[in-house]
């Protein structure tokens, strides 16, 4: 099944809301880097702006409006955990790491800015997600809970780590569970963040946490069981990166390890524990379970 992009036809009306919200939030931090050297801010704005799901800040919109936040205490942490994510994709497409021509159907950074640049960007894009989250509406406490949870989704116990056990990991036969450690650290820690800034701009309690929390965590897995799927059934004009990457570079995937009907059967089990976790968080989580849906669903 086709699924839409988030705040698209068909998707909750929320969302192209929320979508709108953070894309001007994005542009305004990109916009305010005037008197950057151009190419590097060229490079920037390329891989933040040209697409892209949105589905973290979209997460933390979500979590916070459910947990009784106004939606401008969330425009800063949507444009961070976004800003972080890009970050991400720009290393991650670097020869020495995924080495990757296509990204949301354009040439990627390192591919369009040589490969100096894309480090550089990448490594900017990072500073200025830590820059933005830092001028959030919020308590001091608030506001360095949030930056403490951005910092470890980003490091050695998350994206960095993961990406590290992923490549330790290529070309090598893992047991099960090692692979949902990896990719609970190099996917899943940046969706947690995601949905832990918006319980904390929220001020949400202990068990609300503790509920979105476990969502998160079905939620991460999920998301990289599709990836995974979509990667060996999917088209690179459809997904707008290369697809059968991953088999061409024998990386480790939920498919080559249990099968594809497996992996969807995995997907059915953590599609449950996700609705049952949103039973247990107070107010509308309607659309946290749209989202769950969307990255169950989606066809890139």
């Amino acid at each position: 099944m086709a699924s839409p992009d988030p705040g698209g036809n068909g998707a909750h009306p929320a969302l192209a809301r929320w979508r709108a919200r953070v894309d001007a939030a994005l542009e305004s931090a990109l916009d305010g880097l005037e008197g950057t050297e151009p190419r590097l801010l060229s490079a920037m704005r390329h891989a933040v702006l040209l697409g892209g799901k949105r589905m973290r800040p979209l997460l933390t919109y979500a979590t916070g409006v459910a947990c009784g936040a106004a939606e401008d205490a969330l425009d800063a942490p949507a444009a961070a955990v976004e800003l972080m994510h890009a970050y991400s994709l720009v290393h991650d497409d670097l020869p020495a790491m995924d080495d990757d021509a296509l990204r949301r159907g354009q040439p990627t950074v390192h591919v369009a800015y040589g490969e100096a640049t894309a480090i550089l960007a990448g490594d900017a894009l990072q500073s200025l997600a830590f820059a933005t989250l830092a001028t959030a509406p919020a308590a001091d406490a608030a506001r360095v809970a949030m930056l403490a949870e951005l910092a470890t989704a980003g490091g050695a116990a998350g994206m960095c780590g993961g990406q590290a056990l992923d490549l330790a990991a290529t070309g090598a036969a893992i047991p099960l569970p090692a692979l949902e450690r990896l990719h609970a650290m190099k996917t899943g820690a940046l969706l947690r963040a995601a949905v832990r800034l918006g319980a904390i701009a929220a001020g949400a309690d202990a068990g609300a946490r503790r509920a979105l929390d476990t969502f998160a965590g079905a939620l991460g897995l999920a998301f990289q069981v599709r990836d995974d799927l979509l990667d060996i059934e999917g088209d690179s004009a459809t997904l707008g990166k290369t697809a059968g990457k991953d088999v061409a570079q024998d990386k480790a995937t939920f498919p080559a390890l249990i099968g594809a009907d497996a992996s969807r059967a995995r997907l059915r089990e953590l599609a449950a524990a996700m609705a049952q976790a949103l039973q247990a968080v107070p107010g509308d989580t309607s659309v946290l379970a749209a989202l769950a849906r969307l990255a169950i669903e989606r066809d890139r």
